[in-house]
């Protein structure tokens, strides 16, 4: 069973409902137990009114842009950066091998955290984790950015080969 104490550590806050910690670090493949789902439920709207107003009060743009730098915050790629640098994975309780710890669970699990924090603390206490840990990700897409540089300049698609897949395509 994972180290809830060191669990708490990472996350930089003590919970004064310990119950709402070890659901937050409960995964879903964990049979006949509550699963973090709903904290992630909970979680993801709360990180969205954090970002949404922190973008609001800090920034002139407009609505369109607003959006599109909400993105970066949102995103499934700067959740994951931020339980990296958090290291919450290794305190995940979960039934199956590490293949259940890729793609979305990183992202999940975060989101999960901050719906824990929220209802133990309040919205000030996960606005102040939020504050802490998560970070504006790129999240522009390369490829479609070039296809509109090229589309716009010669009004035509380019044609994309690949040559190799060595940690990327080439």
């Amino acid at each position: 069973m994972p180290d809830l104490a060191r669990a708490e550590a990472a996350l930089g806050y003590r919970f004064k409902e310990k119950m709402l910690l070890r659901l937050c670090f409960t995964h879903a493949s964990v049979s006949g137990e509550e699963s973090n789902e709903r904290l992630e439920f909970l979680g993801d709207a709360v990180l969205e009114l954090y970002v949404t107003e922190k973008l609001y009060r800090d920034s002139s743009a407009r609505e369109g842009q607003l959006t599109e730098l909400r993105k970066r915050y949102v995103s499934r790629e700067a959740l994951e950066g931020a339980e990296r640098r958090l290291g919450l994975l290794p305190y995940l309780r979960y039934a199956g091998g590490e293949d259940a710890l890729r793609g979305k669970t990183a992202s999940n699990l975060y989101e999960a955290a901050v719906g824990a924090i929220y209802l133990d603390g309040g919205y000030g206490a996960a606005a102040d984790f939020l504050s802490r840990t998560l970070f504006e990700t790129d999240t522009r897409n390369y490829k479609s950015l070039l296809q509109e540089y090229v589309q716009e300049r010669s009004h035509m698609t380019p044609v994309y080969d690949t040559c190799a897949e060595e940690g990327g395509f080439v």
